[in-house]
């Protein structure tokens, strides 16, 4: 398998190569030179699918022996053996719960296999790493969690000061292991993103740092949320049975693992974008144009993003494979705040994509009348994925899986708000409260972010 840029203008380079770069050098996001097909068949075992999902991506890069052992590794970390449990809420609706890992959330599932898998590389090539991410809540922690203590790497993880909750913060800033590093920035998820997009666009700094990333703007993230698709849709009919999805979103990459799953073979009818009040992909799906505004903090502040990084990736598509249309396209939008597809193309996204917005009095609604309702305790970034499932399913005799992404006890003022009850973390986490914080609070300034990450890799 080769792997080429959605911008067009960045060397095609293998899996090993793609999964240290994360960012193309053009500034794109890589992708596969074609779409691998599913065969007939598949148990629902997790790891067994896993294994033949994505042998295929890594393309014969690392030994398939030394690859298994890694998957086998990183599920079973996770607390439940089904590693994605299905809960039928009746009327053909499921939750599929993504947060049984150790850091509550469903970004464990890629980067518990992506940490594994840089450990793997960099070893082999004796070589050393600095990671930079940008997260708005619970990749940080995730992406910690599996690099703290590995050896041929440093992480360096910004998340925007004041906007993510208490759990979620502690989370990243209370791990006590000297490669692990945590920057508050005074701003917004966007501006971090931003940061990381342009410590990589500065090449000398780059390849002094030998940065590389964590974000789902690698592809080896995007590759292994696309498991999790097929294997609900195996427990739930079979990979040629029709299924549809709700995804809470809000980089876009959890929805794109899905795109990905349609594009092998899986009968996606319908992928549902729910949206918080930062709804530019709803508005984007609805209307075929993009206009920034204001990022609005929320209760659901993992999906308080306005630029969607993903979606270059879906762009891509959508233009054919048009890298110079791609680039062209992202340039009028960085520079006016707005660009609109061609009504044509819009128009495929019609079958095949929906979005809705929900205001955080409906999500506090949702997580009360689903307690009450089923017992079934949302946090609010699982809410609006529920809430939006309800909404815009088309077809009842479909199955619909709305992606529960994050454990209640991450978000327990919002849903002790909503349900009078306080979830607790699990036994694990209890003393999380007590443990002492390293984190360097510093402004949205690129000068001073990279002054800091020199500073910290030494």
């Amino acid at each position: 398998m080769r792997y080429i840029s959605t911008r067009g203008a960045a060397p095609t380079l293998g899996f090993s190569d793609i999964l240290l770069a994360g960012l193309a050098d053009d500034g794109g996001l890589y992708v596969p030179e074609s779409w691998p097909r599913l065969a007939a068949g598949g148990t629902g075992d997790y790891v067994a699918t896993a294994l033949e999902v994505m042998s295929p991506f890594v393309g014969g890069a690392i030994a398939p022996g030394a690859f298994a052992d890694m998957v086998r590794e990183a599920s079973a970390t996770f607390e439940s053996d089904e590693v994605t449990p299905l809960v039928d809420l009746g009327d053909g609706l499921h939750l599929l719960e993504l947060f049984h890992g150790p850091t509550l959330a469903f970004k464990d599932i890629a980067l518990q296999l992506v940490g594994r898998l840089f450990d793997h590389e960099l070893s082999r090539r004796g070589e050393r790493v600095t990671i930079v991410g940008a997260t708005s809540g619970d990749t940080g922690s995730a992406a910690i969690d599996a690099c703290r203590d590995r050896e041929p790497m440093d992480i360096v993880i910004l998340h925007p000061a004041d906007r993510v909750s208490e759990v979620q913060r502690r989370q990243m800033t209370t791990v006590p292991s000297a490669n692990v590093h945590n920057v508050a920035v005074e701003g917004t998820f966007d501006d971090c993103q931003d940061l990381v997009k342009a410590m990589f666009a500065d090449v000398p700094f780059r390849q002094r740092m030998r940065l590389s990333a964590v974000n789902s703007i690698n592809w080896a993230r995007v590759m292994a949320q696309v498991v999790y698709y097929v294997v609900a849709a195996e427990r739930l009919g079979g990979r040629h049975a029709p299924i549809a999805f709700s995804v809470p979103t809000g980089n876009f990459g959890n929805a794109f693992a899905g795109h990905v799953a349609r594009h092998m073979g899986l009968d996606i009818t319908q992928l549902v974008v729910g949206s918080n009040s930062n709804d530019i992909l709803t508005r984007f799906f609805a209307s075929g144009t993009m206009t920034l505004d204001e990022v609005v903090p929320t209760l659901s502040p993992s999906m308080d993003i306005q630029v969607s990084s993903n979606l270059e990736r879906l762009l891509f598509e959508l233009l054919d494979r048009d890298g110079a249309a791609v680039a062209a396209l992202l340039d009028d939008f960085r520079a006016t705040g707005t660009t609109a597809l061609d009504p044509v193309l819009h128009a495929t996204l019609g079958d095949a994509w929906s979005g809705a917005r929900f205001h955080d009095d409906e999500v506090l609604r949702c997580i009360a009348d689903e307690a009450d309702r089923s017992g079934v305790v949302l946090d609010p970034h699982s809410a609006v994925g529920l809430l939006a499932a309800r909404r815009c399913r088309r077809d009842p005799s479909v199955p619909m899986v709305a992606l529960a992404t994050a454990h209640p006890a991450k978000f327990p003022d919002a849903v002790e708000s909503a349900t009078g009850v306080r979830p607790v973390l699990p036994d694990r986490l209890g003393d999380l409260f007590e443990r002492p914080e390293r984190c360097t609070r510093l402004p949205n300034d690129l000068a001073a972010i990279q002054a800091h990450v020199e500073a910290c890799v030494g």
